[in-house]
């Protein structure tokens, strides 16, 4: 498990890019929010990070979020970032702030009709497959637009923003196209005024690829490796 001095080190580390990245690109840094992507990681360790500040949680997985949650102070944040099942989806309402995931109308129908039964309104972002890997869920960025208007017809569900899984590249640089169009897609449907699209949240840029991601737009950055190290499969 990784030590409490080591995460606290890590942890302002990656603080401390997220705010030169914000300031090179004209913003402050409370306009990026770095969300501390703790899967696999043990409720001590997300513990320890909640002892230094951290507020947010991604997780990947419903059943980790549900396994964690109440181990935790109830004013942490978790958000849902890996793949959503349908059939996960009434366990997770209520649970998570933020549903990053969304790749398809279909999906959004399902959390529609959930959300509907809660008498919940359910914050997604539209998960892009920007540069179109076959690996990777996601729409197109063709399809962003037309999704985004399906969507925005369901009462329960509101579209946030977007969000991408960049390819691992090792060279930050490969990605920046791929934030760059990331970035063109969402302001054009936010210029659009779609009622119940609120287009306020850009999510894209991880350990390997963050600061690139903020230079070009990214107002949220999923950060695991870099704070925590390397993941833990005991949880």
């Amino acid at each position: 498990m990784i030590s409490f001095e080591t995460l606290k080190q890590n942890y302002e580390t990656v603080r401390n890019k997220v705010r030169d990245a914000a300031i090179r690109s004209g913003r402050t840094p409370e306009e990026v929010l770095l969300l501390p992507v703790t899967k696999t990681q043990s409720v001590e360790v997300l513990q320890m990070a909640y002892d230094l500040g951290m507020r947010h949680a991604g997780e990947n997985r419903v059943q980790e979020i549900l396994a964690k949650k109440d181990q935790l102070p109830s004013d942490l944040d978790f958000q849902l970032i890996g793949h959503l099942q349908k059939n996960k989806v009434r366990q997770i309402i209520g649970h998570v702030s933020l549903i990053h995931s969304v790749d398809s109308v279909e999906l959004a129908q399902v959390i529609e009709k959930e959300a509907a039964k809660a008498d919940r309104i359910v914050p997604i972002l539209l998960e892009i497959n920007a540069a179109e890997e076959e690996t990777k869920f996601g729409i197109s960025l063709d399809e962003a637009l037309p999704v985004a208007q399906q969507i925005a017809q369901f009462p329960h569900v509101q579209i946030k923003g977007l969000m991408t899984v960049a390819p691992f590249v090792e060279d930050p640089e490969d990605n920046r196209k791929v934030f760059r169009d990331m970035h063109e897609i969402f302001i054009d449907i936010r210029e659009k005024r779609i009622d119940n699209v609120a287009m306020s949240i850009l999510s894209m840029g991880m350990t390997n690829d963050y600061e690139v991601a903020i230079e070009e737009g990214a107002n949220l950055v999923r950060v695991g490796t870099g704070i925590f190290g390397p993941r833990q499969y005991n949880v």
